[in-house]
């Protein structure tokens, strides 16, 4: 039929495509990270080694009375807090896991999320996304209560407001989105993405909501890297080097005078005539 080489055209494009993408986000979000970490070796993965231990720590402390009591007091965030106090717990809370979770689970994806991110992104950039995203949400969550049930339909009752925070969830789900978005990664994107707005609509509670509040933070920060202020002074080239400062130019040389005191070049010209003559009559 007249239409079927069209459609084998179209399907061999989009095959094509396809494979273009998948090899693009492999290499992107696989090979270029195991490359970075074979040349900085272990140091690389710090800050993945340290969230791990963190997390273990924390959950190892929780399992006793004491223990549960001091990891709420140092990175227990919940909407009723005053908020300079959730503030100063939020760093800590990214250690603390979800009780309600499996917590080796949200450990592989805790060190699996800030490995990658450290590798690609650096520490700086890393901690500043991880703290964002779950700022975010945290913000987010009391802005939700402060709004009363049922309001623009993102109102919750007052009750939320003991739940505790996500913990690390939330900044594990940042990183993810923030890595899907820079490397161009559409099935690391759809995966968090998909899997946050199933969650949220599956079992719709607070900590669904902060996750999507966490993954648009981080497609927000995404979208806005690498824009700059176009300042004069911070101008510079892609490889980071200063411009070449401008030559002065010459300054103009004045035309030479004739001097009072030497004679000028036609003076001298008929005087050396006159030598020339006057010798050339002495001469036999």
């Amino acid at each position: 039929m007249a239409g079927e080489p069209g459609a084998w055209s179209l399907l061999v494009r989009a095959a094509r495509f396809t494979g273009r993408t998948l090899r693009g986000e492999w290499h992107a979000v696989v090979v270029d990270p195991v490359r970075r970490l074979a040349h900085r070796g272990l140091s690389g993965l710090l800050l993945a080694f340290v969230a791990a231990s963190g997390v273990i720590l924390f959950h190892d402390l929780a399992q006793h009375p004491a223990g549960a009591t001091w990891v709420r007091r140092l990175g227990g965030v919940t909407a009723d807090l005053p908020l300079w106090l959730s503030l100063l717990r939020t760093p800590v809370s990214l250690y603390v896991p979800a009780l309600d979770l499996p917590v080796w689970a949200g450990i592989t994806q805790l060190f699996l999320a800030f490995a990658l991110a450290e590798l690609v992104l650096g520490r700086a950039r890393t901690l500043a996304i991880a703290y964002v995203t779950t700022l975010a949400g945290t913000l987010t969550a009391r802005l939700m209560i402060e709004l009363g049930p049922g309001r623009w339909g993102i109102g919750l009752p007052a009750e939320y407001g003991a739940v505790l925070d996500t913990g690390p969830s939330a900044a594990v789900v940042g990183l993810f989105t923030y890595l899907a978005v820079v490397r161009r990664a559409p099935v690391v994107f759809t995966l968090t993405g998909g899997s946050m707005v199933w969650e949220s609509i599956a079992v719709p509670n607070l900590a669904g909501r902060e996750h999507l509040v966490a993954v648009s933070a981080a497609i927000a920060l995404a979208l806005l890297r690498g824009r700059r202020l176009r300042l004069p002074y911070a101008r510079r080239n892609r490889a980071g080097s200063m411009p070449a400062p401008a030559v002065p130019s010459r300054l103009p040389v004045p035309a030479p005078r004739a001097s009072p005191v030497l004679p000028t070049d036609s003076t001298r010209a008929r005087q050396c005539d006159g030598f020339r003559t006057s010798t050339g009559a002495r001469t036999p």
